[in-house]
Parts: structure tokens; sequence; C-alpha cells
């Protein structure tokens, strides 16, 4: 069974435009005075980010790194790195650092290093986890340190936004979707924006290959020669 059609593309550069923004008009209109240096006071520029699985934290720090003079740290990284990266570095004021909630010990160490060192010698912060701050498992110096500034949290997309995306991208892509497929698919199919997205670049090329319209057969036929985890239960 073929599994190329599901595959996942090579990632496409994820940028703030490409964001879809539904309920975080605030939050997307803070981050380009931040990527271009234009933080007006101390709390501005510390801010965490918040919200479940999916919902575009790591999009926005990825398109906040594309900005220059800005340095993306993900959370997972190993203890026998941190002291080299959680450093005020040359030529960089824009720190972002990824999946707080998963931090080693000896690297919320040095996170809470960085963190010092941004407030008191200039730049700035942008911080992101699954949880507020004050639910965060961290040691309490670093906990207390990202609840400083602001706090946002990222509210993911209704079933309508996601859909009203979805066809927007598809029409961007001159992709005609027969009435049906979309709902189907956001209730059949992972839920994040991403894996959508992903999911219907691959049934463009399905349409392609087979010669045949989008239509809600087409998507059941393409979801069952896949098997793929993204699948949700009937």
């Amino acid at each position: 069974m073929r599994q190329l059609l599901l595959d996942l593309p090579a990632e496409k550069p994820q940028t703030l435009e490409s964001f879809v923004v539904g309920a975080n008009t605030e939050l997307l209109d803070l981050l380009p005075r931040l990527a271009a240096g234009r933080a007006n006071g101390l709390d501005e520029r510390f801010v965490y980010i918040w919200g479940d699985a999916g919902s575009g934290k790591t999009h926005l720090l990825r398109a906040m790194a594309a900005a220059p003079k800005s340095l993306y740290i993900p959370g997972d990284i190993a203890e026998d790195e941190a002291t080299d990266v959680f450093n005020l570095q040359p030529g960089i004021d824009l720190y972002l650092i990824d999946d707080c909630d998963v931090l080693k010990p000896q690297v919320q160490i040095a996170a809470f290093a960085l963190f010092n060192q941004v407030r008191e010698q200039g730049g700035c912060m942008i911080t992101a986890g699954k949880v507020a701050p004050a639910a965060l498992a961290l040691r309490e110096d670093l906990r207390t340190r990202l609840g400083w500034g602001l706090i946002y949290q990222l509210h993911g997309l209704s079933d309508d936004e996601k859909i009203e995306a979805l066809n927007h991208a598809a029409r961007a892509r001159g992709l005609a979707l027969s009435s049906g497929v979309l709902p189907y698919l956001i209730t059949h199919f992972t839920r994040d924006m991403r894996s959508l997205a992903a999911l219907l670049d691959a049934l463009d090329r399905y349409s392609l290959e087979t010669k045949r319209p989008v239509t809600l057969p087409l998507l059941r036929e393409l979801l069952q020669r896949n098997d793929t985890p993204g699948n949700a239960p009937d």
C-alpha cells in the first residue's frame, strides 16, 4: 500500500502571514513589532504564549525566528547543550524558547540565567508552553520569571474558521472542492491546521493523479487507501 500520498511534504516556511489569526488578533498585532525590535517597555519585551498542542505556538515562534537577530531554542534541547545555547549571543536580541513545559532541570537553570541577562542587558524573549506559567512544573524562580511579562493564551480555531481557512487555501491553488469535503475532513482527520493543510495538498495531488474532481467519495477513498494515524474513527 502506497504511503506517499499522505506523507507530509517538505515543511513550508512558517510565517506570521500564513498563520490563521482567529481570536488571536492582539497577539498577532504585537509579534511583528517585536520582530522589528520595537518593544515599548519591560513587560512587552517578555511574552509567554500558551495553548493546546496544535494551536500554533511553534508556528509563531519559528515564524519569529526568521526575523533578523533572532534565535529559536527548542524545549527538548539536551542538558549538555544548554550552557552554550542559553546565553547572550553576539548579534542576537530576540530569544524564542519553545515547549517550556518540557525543559530539563539543568536547562531550566540556564533558561533562568538567560532571562536575567536579557532583562538586564536588553533584548526580547518570547516563550511558549502548553499551560499557563502558574501551572508549569518548573523550578519556582523560572516559573515566576515566565509570568512576569505579557501572557497570551493562543486560542485554537473553531471548525467554521478552519473550514474558511482551508477554503481560502484551496482557492489559492485553484482547487475546486465539492460541498461536504471540508466538514467531513475536519471531523475524520487530525484537527490541527498543519495536518489539515498537508492532507489538502495530498488531496490535490490525488485528484490530479486520478484525473477526478475533489468530491467526498474521493476524499474517503484517499483516507481508506492510507493507513495513517491522522485518521479519526467514524
